[in-house]
């Protein structure tokens, strides 16, 4: 197994200040990371002006301004120490809110596993993070360390404020892609994990998010130290909570929710990989019941046994630049995070946890 892994980066201070040290510490990731996304989006289609593309990402700030100000100042840190104009910053928050429609996405397989069905005690949640493979050039972790209280520790690409991870209180918060109509201006759904967040338990942060005027829809799969496991299925309006089943949760890219069904927009192959990932993830997390922990997970999320659409996905395996650029495990009750660069089955997991 290859020894590599994410650097780590600790940010304290004001939110502005932990933007700026963000923007700093990783400039170089954050502009390329702004480059690849350019250039994948110029392949897709036609982009007016970049004035225009900024312009566009910027009429979501106002939600951002209204719902959590304190993410705004850490984007403009960003901004002010990387040469990024406002309006790119705010482009990397915004990856598919902008053209959505161009490009299907069948991204990412969660799990959340209740006390119940663990070995140790330990509750578990996580996912496999599909992504275009240049992620894995640019994926950070990073503890986040603000005066307000709201410490956190997330894998994100750098540039971005908001991904997916813990916080200091032990709520885990995770996330897959779900497509359907109505996408509009409004909070960006990859700042909604970190949102969540700024709570301390899954019925605060569910609460949270409803609260929102969202600009897409997002699955949100939420753990917390309590034992609380909850599934939350978006649409920009609506939404639908899943329950765990015998102490399990698992999602994945379409939606399950009997009352959201009509919203799926996903079609073809995409769907048909969305399906078969989560059936091998429920079949595989029902199989090991009881005897789960970090390194069982550590297993199954390498696991390849539904080919054509493994849950471990690699190079040119169902014939886009997709890949697991990241595989996380995380124990929110003992503060932390076991992530892979990916593809997971190449790469050894190391543990981060808060300072």
């Amino acid at each position: 197994m290859n020894q590599k892994t994410f650097p780590f980066y600790r940010f304290e201070g004001s939110h502005r200040e932990i933007g700026r040290q963000y923007g700093e510490a990783c400039a170089d990731l954050i502009r390329k990371h702004r480059d690849y996304a350019l250039a994948r989006l110029e392949a897709k289609v036609k982009i007016p002006s970049m004035q225009a593309l900024e312009e566009a990402a910027l009429r979501y700030r106002e939600y951002v301004l209204k719902y959590a100000p304190f993410f705004d100042e850490e984007i403009q840190g960003i901004s002010e120490s990387t040469g990024l104009t406002l309006g790119e910053a705010y482009l990397l928050q915004l990856r598919a809110e902008l053209y959505y429609e161009f490009d299907s996405n069948d991204e990412c397989t969660t799990f959340a596993i209740q006390t119940e069905a663990t070995a140790d005690g330990t509750p578990l949640i996580g996912q496999n993070a599909d992504l275009p493979n240049f992620y894995s050039e640019i994926g950070i972790v990073a503890e986040f360390v603000p005066d307000d209280g709201h410490t956190c520790l997330m894998l994100t690409p750098a540039g971005q404020i908001s991904y997916i991870g813990i916080n200091k209180h032990g709520l885990g918060v995770f996330a897959n892609f779900l497509t359907c109509d109505g996408w509009r201006v409004g909070f960006p759904r990859y700042l909604l994990s970190r949102l969540a967040l700024t709570k301390e338990t899954v019925p605060e942060a569910i609460a949270l998010v409803r609260s929102v005027h969202r600009a897409s829809s997002r699955n949100l799969i939420l753990l917390d130290k309590k034992g609380n496991a909850a599934d939350l299925e978006t649409t920009p309006t609506t939404d639908m909570l899943i329950e765990p089943v015998n102490g399990l949760l698992a999602h994945a890219n379409h939606y399950i929710g009997q009352e959201l069904l009509a919203e799926e927009r996903l079609t073809g192959t995409h769907l048909d990989n969305s399906k078969t990932r989560y059936a091998r993830m429920r079949s595989l997390l029902e199989s090991h019941h009881g005897k789960l922990d970090a390194q069982a997970m550590q297993s199954i999320l390498r696991d390849r046994g539904s080919e054509p659409y493994p849950l471990c996905r690699m190079p040119g395996d169902d014939g886009t630049d997709s890949i697991t650029f990241a595989s996380v495990i995380a124990e929110p009750s003992k503060g932390q995070l076991w992530i892979a660069i990916g593809p997971p089955n190449q790469f050894e997991y190391k543990c981060y946890s808060f300072s």
